[in-house]
């Protein structure tokens, strides 16, 4: 088992940063990729990006490459999200995910460990 706790989350202005935390603790090593989802009231959970093991490689969902940043800490056994321009139709529950599988698969049947979730909120 895998447990993932985030943090960061909170109200942020349109064009605003945000620095999402996930701390993850048990199996760790079991992870291959982290990977952060959000899922807006109404909408399916969807990928935004993820991060492979060793951190060298990292994944981003067409809209947010630029703009969102993602990184770990294997030291502090910690994935970050840096969100910068954030918009207001990025309004969502933000989660971390931990994946066992050998191949990334950006939804979020692809990965088997989910936290709690964080609320973002962009305001106009």
């Amino acid at each position: 088992q895998v447990q993932l706790v985030e943090s960061g989350g909170g109200l942020v202005q349109a064009g605003g940063a945000l620095r999402l935390s996930c701390a993850a603790s048990g199996r760790t090593f079991s992870a291959t990729y982290m990977g952060w989802f959000r899922q807006a009231p109404g909408k399916e959970r969807e990928f935004v990006a993820a991060i492979s093991r060793s951190g060298f490689s990292t994944y981003y969902a067409d809209s947010e490459k630029g703009r969102f940043t993602i990184s770990r800490d294997n030291a502090k056994n910690t994935v970050y999200l840096q969100m910068n321009s954030l918009q207001p139709e990025e309004t969502a529950v933000y989660y971390c995910a931990a994946s066992s599988a050998s191949t990334l698969v950006r939804n979020s049947g692809g990965f088997r460990y989910w936290g709690q979730g964080t609320q973002v909120t962009g305001s106009s």
